[in-house]
């Protein structure tokens, strides 16, 4: 693989295992604005040393026990590669546009939302990953379609100004296994362990958990990314494919008398078109893009036993990322 395929698949991979749930999110993956853009020249001691900035529309986003919202988000990303590894940093700012489902604090619970602003959140992570061939001077972890096996490791920091007053504090690490598909595309598979903690200000509320703390219990993940630049189009179509799924299991309930959370299941698909190839011969400068998502069980909350609706969430996005 080149040089840029190699630096895409680390990205990936680790965007892949981290992004994709804001607030209460037990199993992140990446938007489509996160993924990597052609490399700048190598600066020190950096293969890659790249960064942008993304927008994105989520036309029905689901908020588990209150309904369905818009939502506008904001994102930067970096990613470097150096000689061992990669290292990846994104930072969101999301705004609720719907505020009768997603009030910002104090309206809502246990007020009436009238009057209330949507609510913000800044959502943030950072994965490092280390790789075998590198880290052991050798291709033995390459061998037919598999490219390279990983070590991966990663933190995600949130804070909103709802009721709930989330603030996830979670940490992962596992293994991931990269794999070559046609037209330089890639499929990734990781598995990983995870630990939660949260907060819940409605429970605070309530009195049945004064101090709103919430401590799950470690679980497990399998995570897979496909990228599959549409090769066989003419070059005058720079369209490529990008799929994600993520499966991650029970992690108890969290705090006393709540129900246990069960497994989580979440697919986004997306199309993004290399815009700036386009109208200016220059790949990945700026490009656009759509996606679906289908998240069932949000943040591994069960409806059956919580009585919450909009615990599955059906949503198209809209965006666009340029490089600089």
């Amino acid at each position: 693989m080149t040089i840029r395929t190699t630096a895409v698949a680390m990205t990936i991979v680790g965007l892949f295992v981290s992004y994709s749930a804001r607030a209460q999110a037990p199993s992140p993956v990446p938007e489509p604005e996160a993924l990597p853009t052609t490399p700048t020249a190598p600066t020190g001691p950096f293969i890659v040393n790249d960064n942008s900035m993304s927008y994105h529309y989520e036309f029905t986003a689901s908020n588990p026990g209150s309904g369905v919202t818009g939502k506008d988000v904001l994102t930067f990303n970096h990613f470097d590669v150096w000689a061992y590894g990669t290292n990846l940093l994104n930072i969101d700012w999301l705004r609720a546009t719907n505020p009768n489902t997603t009030p910002a604090a104090p309206c809502g619970f246990p007020n009436a939302n009238t009057g209330c602003p949507g609510y913000t959140e800044w959502y943030g992570f950072l994965r490092s990953t280390l790789g075998a061939n590198q880290l052991l001077n050798t291709k033995a972890f390459s061998a037919g379609p598999l490219t390279n096996v990983s070590l991966l490791a990663g933190i995600d920091l949130n804070t909103d100004n709802t009721n709930l007053a989330s603030r996830k504090r979670s940490i992962e690490g596992g293994i991931q296994f990269n794999f070559a598909a046609p037209y330089e595309g890639l499929v990734n598979v990781g598995v990983v362990a995870y630990k939660e903690w949260q907060h819940d200000g409605i429970a605070a509320q309530l009195g049945t958990n004064p101090g709103g703390n919430l401590n799950f219990n470690p679980t497990w993940g399998i995570e897979i990314v496909y990228n599959q630049p549409l090769g066989f189009l003419p070059s005058s179509i720079p369209l490529s494919y990008n799929a994600l799924a993520t499966i991650h299991g029970p992690k108890g309930n969290g705090e006393p008398g709540a129900p246990p959370r069960i497994t989580e299941y979440y697919i986004q698909q997306a199309l993004i078109l290399d815009f700036g190839q386009i109208i200016a011969d220059r790949p990945n400068l700026f490009s656009v893009w759509a996606a679906y998502r289908w998240w069932f069980n949000k943040f591994g909350l069960n409806p059956a036993t919580t009585g919450l609706c909009c615990t599955t969430e059906s949503s198209w996005m809209l965006g666009w990322t340029v490089k600089f």
